[in-house]
């Protein structure tokens, strides 16, 4: 049995960002508070766990002086929130997502009505939108904009930094057919993040010629969801959080199995994974 691993695999040049700020604060402070979690990964938010890194649920579950936003980012109010409170900030978010962020308020300070295509209860989207000042929504279902009672002339379409391209240009297509009318103006920016741009391109490129792919990361991982089902249309693809969901049964009759990971897996992680499989070949 052949493993082959994609060529971006591992934590992202953001969740890296993050990590690195996080060790070097709690190092130097004897530990730090993230407002929300800093990555949606069990096993990375443990590690950090253990050298003081203390999730705090909301502004009101702040204990200390200092507190880390996370690499989704947080609205503007929520900042303002904790400035209040006289709580140093350290920010973490990722460099896409505060171009994302930074998209959303000139559009809505130039007057349009920003549409983001992405999970509304997702932390970055939540964030975006409040960037946007009040005047936007998120959605992944073009219908819904079509179906509102006034449709604003002028609309800002921007993405989720971790949803699939071919499916962002495809919402853009339909929302123009269905909600582009006379005088409308429509102003479209591409704000997918480059790095998961590349992460997909590799995982789809290697589950075309494999039999089968192992997406590892997060459940609850947004890039790591979309992964997985990008690989999901060329090859049969599971999507594993740790090494102890893998079930040998999956690779009976494969002879070329192909990895992958979310943008916040961590090395050792994966390292665990691919002992497994090695383990699985030598028998």
């Amino acid at each position: 049995m052949k493993i082959e691993k994609t060529r971006e695999i591992g934590f992202c040049f953001g969740v890296k960002r993050a990590i690195d700020i996080l060790e070097k604060v709690a190092r130097e402070r004897g530990g730090v508070e993230t407002l929300g979690a800093v990555v949606h990964n069990q096993q990375v938010l443990q590690r950090l766990a253990e050298i003081g890194v203390r999730v705090a649920q909301s502004v009101d579950d702040i204990r200390g002086d200092v507190v880390a936003v996370s690499s989704h980012g947080v609205a503007p109010s929520i900042e303002e929130e904790i400035q209040a409170r006289h709580i140093d900030i350290v920010d973490t978010t990722c460099p896409f997502v505060h171009r994302l962020q930074t998209a959303a308020r000139r559009l809505a300070e130039n007057g349009f009505f920003i549409i983001v295509y992405g999970d509304a209860d997702h932390t970055e989207v939540k964030g975006v939108l409040g960037w946007a000042d009040g005047r936007g929504l998120a959605t992944m279902d073009e219908k819904f904009i079509a179906k509102l009672d006034s449709l604003p002339r002028r609309l800002g379409v921007l993405s989720q930094t971790t949803q699939i391209p071919a499916h962002f240009t495809e919402f853009v297509k339909r929302l123009i057919d269905s909600a582009f009318t006379k005088d409308s103006e429509l102003r479209i920016i591409d704000t997918i993040c480059h790095d998961i741009r590349k992460r997909q391109a590799a995982a789809l490129e290697l589950a075309n010629r494999v039999g089968l792919m192992l997406v590892i990361g997060g459940h609850s991982s947004a890039n790591t969801n979309r992964l997985s089902e990008l690989c999901s249309t060329a090859t049969e693809t599971y999507l594993v959080e740790t090494v102890e969901e893998i079930r040998p049964s999956w690779f009976q009759g494969k002879h070329h199995i192909g990895i992958t990971s979310g943008a916040s897996t961590a090395e050792q992680t994966i390292d665990e994974v691919l002992a497994r499989l090695e383990a699985l070949a030598s028998n």
